[in-house]
């Protein structure tokens, strides 16, 4: 029989599926459950009508071939199937459901928060975050300034893996990124199925890492495809083209953060809120001491390595030092704060927000970002410019 601890995980995903009509995946699912039940005669049932509507998701194929030789013999494994089918479209059926399996088998408790997200501003509606280990996109929704799982889908990453550094490495990037345009299917070819969203990437820090390439997207898949091994992009995210078309509902161009880790790592609400209120108490502070004209007192927040554009930590203090001294008043207004941890680097976060500054001689608003990090205990500021 199929692996039955593998199928057991599966299994309670069904419990978990939304509210709204059964995704495929949600099917695939049931199927699993009806072979953990030793219904074989259902569980075919099952996945003939799956394939019946998804005739190109070559997963329930698979599974369907697994259970048709069931009926002679036991099988541990999923595909076995002759040797004359291509060994490596097997291999990457088999890592798909394993990824699908996977997902499904340690989900959160709703008392669990993505460590990533340390807030949200009002207006972003929901935020992406991309499981590189578990191919795994998950949605969670802004309610109330506190993040909520509200969906997650199976998705493609690249051919070698991710932590992109150069043009034509065919991996996906890490990072904090955000949407930044639709392109909808009238204007691109098949390939890209039901269309694409690229992201900001190389963001801010990745050119400060010397990383480049570009054309990183969301995007759907060829309408004779219904999904591609975990390992099969360019570098880009992949998902079904009815899964991309959901997530579609949720991005916000422009808003939307899209942060892509190698794990999601899940703590306390209480765990959360520590570092959100250490990190406004250290924007706040920036804030009053820039208003205060005490130039020293406002350099001190920013690290020796700091840089921005062309300047380093050297000639931005000059500047601020020339600017603040012609200056008899400042007021800085912060609004609108996002904060989000960076992935692979420690006590590390970009925050976004919209900043209004007045003085005597000049008034602007703007959204800014920045990234601080922690150094010997304090978080300093590593950069600093217009988001």
């Amino acid at each position: 029989m199929i692996a039955r601890a593998a199928l057991a995980a599966f299994v309670l995903s069904a419990s978990a599926a939304l509210a709204s009509a059964p995704t495929p995946e949600d099917r695939l699912s049931a199927v699993y459950q009806a072979v953990e039940a030793n219904q074989l005669d259902t569980a075919l049932r099952r996945v003939d009508e799956l394939i019946r509507d998804y005739p190109n998701f070559r997963l329930a194929h698979l599974v369907r071939g697994d259970l048709l030789l069931a009926r002679s013999r036991p099988i541990a494994t999923f595909g076995n199937v002759a040797k004359t089918v291509p060994q490596e479209r097997i291999e990457g059926l088999r890592e798909e459901a394993l990824a699908r399996l996977r997902a499904q088998r340690d989900r959160p408790g709703e008392d669990r928060l993505p460590r990533v997200l340390l807030q949200m501003r009002p207006g972003q509606q929901h935020a992406i975050i991309v499981d590189s280990r578990r191919s795994r996109l998950y949605v969670f929704a802004n309610d109330g300034g506190q993040p909520r799982l509200v969906a997650d889908y199976y998705v493609t990453l690249g051919k070698n893996g991710v932590e992109k550094t150069r043009e034509g490495d065919q991996k996906t990037p890490i990072g904090v990124y955000h949407v930044t345009a639709t392109l909808p299917r009238q204007k691109l070819g098949d390939f890209y199925g039901a269309g694409a969203f690229p992201i900001n990437y190389p963001n801010e820090w990745d050119r400060r890492r010397g990383r480049n390439g570009h054309g990183i997207w969301l995007h759907g898949v060829p309408s004779a495809t219904y999904a591609r091994p975990p390992r099969a992009s360019d570098g880009c995210i992949v998902l079904a083209n009815q899964d991309l078309e959901s997530v579609s509902r949720q991005l916000q161009i422009g808003l939307t953060p899209v942060i892509i880790v190698d794990e999601i790592e899940w703590a306390d609400a209480a765990a959360v809120r520590s570092e959100r209120e250490s990190l406004q108490a250290a924007l706040e502070q920036w804030r009053a001491d820039w208003e205060s004209r005490d130039v020293e007192r406002y350099l001190s927040h920013y690290s020796q390595r700091f840089s921005s554009g062309t300047q380093d930590a050297a000639a931005w203090a000059a500047h601020k030092r020339n600017v603040n001294a012609a200056r008899r008043w400042i007021k800085v207004g912060v609004s609108q704060v996002s904060m989000f941890r960076y992935p692979r680097e420690g006590d590390f976060v970009v925050m976004d927000f919209e900043q209004d500054y007045r003085s005597d001689g000049l008034s602007n608003a703007m959204r800014k970002r920045q990234y601080w990090m922690k150094e010997g205990g304090s978080w300093k500021i590593l950069y600093e410019g217009a988001a």
